[in-house]
């Protein structure tokens, strides 16, 4: 959401040096392919700095997948059940009482989630609206080095020729598995999860990742009984340091939490009313199966590309990811791409400063700069968890000789008066030089 107060805050004059890259006429000076937070803040940035911009997403609000069914709708119901949660059992040893007649409205949570999400989508459109950028509805498609088919979803097409495009297409989840198919409704992935129509008995979470252990902890709180299911030996996915990981289960496992660590997924079948889940050991070994109200599947989000014709125009790839050089400019002059669909990590802010930094260099000419050893990640349970830099296993793995240093909030005054005190700080330095490498923090407010 930085990327919203900085659109909001940052209006600049459009002066001479700018406008010799406007366009006249109906071809723009920067096409945007999605309108996501890479896309939205690409957008917006380039039109306030003079640039004549487009930006087209097939998915109708603009936000992308964060602000209609990811970061924000996720962060509503995880605020809400903390809440919940804390008053239900933590209230009392605090000395405040009633709470034990408490009651929750899961219609009216649901709502509320959904007015933040409305809120700041229909936002989007008003900067749009204000920095005069043209948004358009519908499907995307590279048709030549300057030139994009829309495909409108009111029907119809549209042919937009641009100087530059901006792909930002994002990613989607993966919903296609040897073992299972979502449906969203008793199968459901994060997107099925945000529409439940009630909190289920009993949730099945496969993959222990960042969104597993987020949906998870939501409906645990809420009162399911949750257990997760994890090919890998840890929690958190990729990224995450091994002894915050280790603490964040034993956290997570105190607080009500189930955990099935080196566990396969083999098959998942519907049965009337139910799910049955079939496990076994990732190593091998007996057989297992788990009896589930609601199955929800979080292994992991594919790239975006279907139908965007960057195999026709002969776009170059790394692997399944677009390539792009320091400018994010791809192998065809004029097209760039940003976010989940080029390396780093898939983060919605990563995208949002690689979008900006596109903006700027088609602008102003100024190269962008962005060193992906200092994105910062969020895990928004409870304990939160959050990191930057290297973790332990990284540093070891490169030779690098490393000074640790660790202090835990238990000791913490802050902690003690908030009677919070799970969890530790670690910082990781260079044993020569004292730089720093890596920052790792698990708390209540992390």
């Amino acid at each position: 959401m930085a990327s919203i107060r900085t659109v909001l805050s940052f209006r600049p004059q459009r002066s001479l040096g700018l406008a010799r890259f406007f366009s006249a006429g109906t071809e723009y000076d920067l096409c945007v392919i999605g309108a996501g937070p890479g896309g939205y803040t690409g957008a917006i940035k380039a039109a306030q700095l003079g640039l004549k911009t487009v930006c087209i997403d097939k998915r109708g609000p603009p936000g992308g997948t964060c602000l209609n069914v990811g970061c924000i709708p996720s962060k509503a119901l995880l605020q809400a059940s903390a809440l919940y949660h804390e008053a239900k059992k933590g209230f009392e040893a605090r000395g405040i009482q009633g709470s034990e007649n408490l009651s929750m409205d899961f219609g009216k949570l649901m709502d509320n989630k959904d007015t933040a999400v409305k809120k700041l989508t229909g936002g989007i459109e008003g900067l749009f609206k204000r920095d005069k950028v043209k948004y358009l509805k519908g499907h995307g498609k590279l048709t030549g080095p300057n030139s994009v088919t829309v495909t409108l979803n009111d029907g119809g097409e549209e042919t937009i020729k641009a100087k530059n495009i901006m792909l930002a297409t994002g990613s989607e989840i993966i919903e296609k598995l040897p073992f299972v198919e979502v449906d969203e409704q008793q199968i459901v992935s994060s997107t099925g999860a945000l529409t439940l129509k009630q909190v289920p008995e009993k949730l099945v979470v496969i993959g222990g990742g960042v969104i597993g252990l987020e949906l998870g902890s939501v409906y645990e709180r809420l009162g399911s009984h949750v257990t997760v299911v994890e090919f890998l030996p840890t929690i958190g996915g990729m990224g995450i340091d091994a002894e915050v990981a280790k603490d964040m289960q034993r956290i997570l496992k105190k607080q009500g939490m189930h955990f099935k660590m080196s566990t396969k997924v083999t098959a998942v079948e519907k049965t009337g009313g139910g799910v049955k889940v079939s496990t076994e050991p990732a190593a091998g070994g007996d057989s297992e199966v788990l009896d589930a109200d609601v199955v929800l599947v979080c292994v992991g989000r594919r790239e975006y590309r279907d139908n965007l014709g960057t195999e026709d125009l002969g776009i170059e790839m790394n692997g399944r990811k677009i390539k792009v050089d320091d400018c994010f400019q791809t192998n065809v002059k004029g097209i760039y791409a940003i976010g989940d669909i080029i390396d780093g990590p898939m983060l919605a802010h990563k995208a949002e400063d690689e979008g900006s930094l596109v903006a700027e260099y088609l602008a102003t000419g100024a190269k962008p700069h962005l060193d992906y050893n200092n994105v910062p990640s969020v895990v928004y349970t409870h304990p939160e968890v959050a990191w930057v830099g290297k973790t332990e296993e990284q540093l070891k793995a490169e030779g690098v000789e490393y000074k640790k240093g660790k202090f835990s909030f238990a000791a913490n005054g802050r902690a003690i008066a908030n009677g919070d005190t799970d969890g530790f700080v670690k910082v990781l330095s260079c044993k020569k030089t004292d730089k720093l490498l890596g920052v790792h923090i698990i708390n209540e407010i992390g």
